[in-house]
């Protein structure tokens, strides 16, 4: 009896057990399904966005790379640029060392200043390369009513060591050498162009052809300087001080013509002057003339008339009756 049962509840627990199994495995095929369908969907969303992903991938490897090209052809612009760049530099510091010779480089200064002298005065108001009567040649003089001489030929060896100087010794000899130069080059100056006897004016001009030479000139230590060179009546000009004196030289020259002008005006309102007064003279000579014409005139019409009365006397007498020769009438006389 109690074996039938065990047996029953054996049974009993194993059709449980089957039931439970094939529910649990239909639950577990619905998860599956479930899992399936959802894996599935998510690997088609994976897929779109990697497709998504490689055509913005493209997109950008094809940017990048057109952004690559482009700038390796600005490189090689810029490298083209910095090469030009390059002879440029070489081509300046080829330059510098044919100016670095006194000679060159003063003319380099003179022709400068012939080019500022050009565009700024007329051709008739200044003279490159004028001689004295000594044999002295100056750069250039200015015609205004007399010379003005200007030199453009400037010391500038110690100025650029005096610039590059590394230290404040090198830099305060170099300063003392400049100022010795430049003293030396206004002496110079003075004493072969200011010339009034052979018709320049009792200064000169000094033409700096940088303008931080003028600049060190006028504001640096070696200042006093300026006042050496105006002592001896020589101006230091740069380029662009050089260029408002030239705008005044203009304005001097136009002065100039204004006044030859009003010289000429005057000149001939007093030979109109003269000319009235000449013909005042003859006009004075014409109306004593006239009127002495006229009295003459007044005078004949006057013995006209009288002549008339007498002619008219005459024939009324032939008209009248023969009378005795006593009483003859005396006959009219002839006018005078």
């Amino acid at each position: 009896m109690w074996i039938a049962t065990t047996a029953l509840l054996l049974l009993a627990l194993a059709v449980v057990a089957y039931l439970m199994r094939s529910a649990l495995l239909g639950a577990l095929g619905a998860v599956e399904d479930r899992l399936v369908r959802r894996l599935g969907e998510l690997d088609s969303r994976v897929d779109r966005r990697l497709e998504n992903l490689d055509g913005r991938l493209l997109s950008t490897q094809q940017s990048t790379g057109e952004t690559t090209t482009q700038i390796v052809e600005r490189l090689s612009k810029l490298d083209g640029t910095a090469t030009q760049m390059l002879d440029r530099a070489k081509d300046l510091a080829r330059l510098e060392q044919a100016l670095r010779p006194p000679k060159a480089r003063g003319g380099f200064g003179e022709l400068l200043l012939a080019n500022l002298l050009r565009d700024s005065l007329p051709a008739d108001a200044y003279q490159l390369q004028y001689t004295f009567r000594t044999g002295e040649r100056v750069d250039a003089v200015i015609s205004v009513g007399q010379l003005v001489p200007v030199d453009a030929k400037f010391p500038l060896d110690n100025f650029e060591r005096m610039v590059e100087a590394g230290d404040d010794e090198s830099r305060a000899l170099h300063e003392k050498q400049f100022g010795r130069d430049l003293k030396g080059h206004v002496d110079a100056i003075a004493q072969k162009y200011i010339r009034p006897a052979e018709g320049t004016y009792d200064f000169a001009l000094m033409y700096l052809p940088a303008e931080s030479v003028y600049y060190e000139l006028v504001c640096g230590k070696t200042g006093a300087l300026l006042e050496y060179a105006r002592e001896k009546r020589v101006f230091p000009v740069s380029p662009s001080t050089f260029h408002m004196h030239l705008q005044v030289i203009c304005l001097g020259l136009k002065g100039l013509q204004i006044e030859q002008h009003a010289q000429d005006v005057m000149a001939y309102v007093a030979q109109l002057a003269k000319d009235f007064e000449r013909l005042r003279s003859d006009f004075d000579v014409v109306g004593k003339h006239i009127a002495n014409a006229g009295s003459k005139y007044s005078e004949a019409d006057r013995r006209l008339e009288r002549f008339g009365t007498r002619l008219e006397r005459a024939a009324d007498w032939e008209e009248a009756p023969v009378e005795p020769a006593a009483e003859a009438h005396e006959l009219p006389r002839a006018v005078a």
